[in-house]
């Protein structure tokens, strides 16, 4: 009989090839991105932990080309969704068609949408409406979707890397809080460098880009979500975390005296949730078994970002909420080291 490997050293093993893999990982990247190195490993954190991203940047900063990068990397299904204003739920989930069968029977037969794949790219999630981006919630959190009744389990690992275009605003619908909160972290991608610039450009004219080689599968995904999950993390740490989502509810007792002032409504405790499970993957990712604070702050802005929703005065003072989070974390206090 064969003998079944000890669970310890099979752990082990996961993070030995997480810790070896982000060195591969950025690697291959190198073939079709240029820097972004700060976001590579935000999306990377949120893959990792098993999470959701918002990718938020202007056209022809390689959202799209990242995304389906990445997939490859994984040697996962990649699904692309163009979102419009006249994309329906089902074309989404799918739909339930009048099939005849070769008796001559007739019957319902379901027919997946795009949303069964491995690795969804929401692609300006933001210009269809509510009710269309209310697809993607019970996706999103349960892992499946309902049509006519019917539950469908989705396939895993399972991600949404949803996009929008922060700057036109003509034809668009914002995300309501619900389905922001859904989303682990909301990755900002901004212009490069010239440096960068110059060698996106040079690398882009000159020749055809390198095939992405994949260096982990569908199964090493779901044993790294198994591994962070049990990182070890301090519980002052933890309370740090939950410090600073709670930090960003005005009216409460304890709460800054500018949140109150600049916040309409702040963070839940997804927030908190997301900061630590962040801050375990990043740790492996780093080649450490310990999740500590610096980990936690790392992770503050696009953790935050997203579910802190400013009021009229911030907005009249030209805050934004990028410096409300800068100042939060000046102010909430982490842990002292021992």
């Amino acid at each position: 009989m064969d003998q079944q490997p000890d669970p310890f050293v099979r752990e082990q093993e996961t993070v030995e090839q997480i810790r070896g893999g982000r060195r591969r990982i950025d690697a291959e990247l190198s073939k079709v991105i240029v820097g972004q190195s700060d976001v590579v490993e935000q999306m990377l954190i949120t893959l990792f932990a098993g999470g959701h991203c918002l990718v938020t940047g202007a056209p022809g900063l390689a959202k799209t080309l990242l995304v389906r990068s990445i997939a490859q990397i994984f040697d996962l299904k990649f699904q692309r969704i163009q979102f419009t204003p006249d994309l329906m739920p089902a074309d989404i989930t799918g739909t339930e068609i009048l099939d005849q069968s070769s008796d001559g029977h007739r019957r319902l037969q379901f027919v997946k949408g795009p949303i069964f794949g491995n690795v969804i790219l929401a692609d300006e999630i933001n210009r269809t409406p509510p009710k269309t981006q209310s697809a993607l919630l019970e996706a999103m959190q349960e892992h499946q979707v309902t049509v006519a009744g019917t539950r469908y389990q989705l396939d895993e690992p399972f991600f949404v890397l949803a996009t929008q275009n922060p700057i036109e605003m003509e034809g668009t619908y914002p995300l309501p809080e619900a389905q922001l909160d859904r989303f682990m972290f909301n990755v900002l991608i901004d212009y490069l460098p010239e440096n960068d610039e110059v060698a996106v450009v040079t690398q882009t004219t000159s020749r055809r880009p390198e095939p992405i080689q994949p260096l982990f599968t569908g199964d090493d995904v779901r044993r790294f979500h198994d591994v962070v999950q049990r990182v070890p993390i301090a519980e002052e740490v933890v309370r740090y975390a939950v410090r600073l989502s709670a930090a960003t509810r005005p009216g409460r007792e304890g709460t800054p005296a500018f949140i109150n002032d600049w916040v309409a409504w702040g963070a839940g405790t997804r927030a908190a949730q997301h900061l630590v499970l962040g801050a375990k993957a990043r740790a492996l990712l780093a080649g450490r078994t310990l999740a500590a604070a610096d980990d936690i702050r790392a992770l503050v802005h696009p953790a935050l970002r997203h579910r802190v929703l400013l009021g009229y005065r911030a907005e009249a003072e030209g805050i934004s909420v990028e410096q409300v989070v800068d100042r939060l974390l000046a102010t909430v206090p982490p842990p002292v080291a021992r």
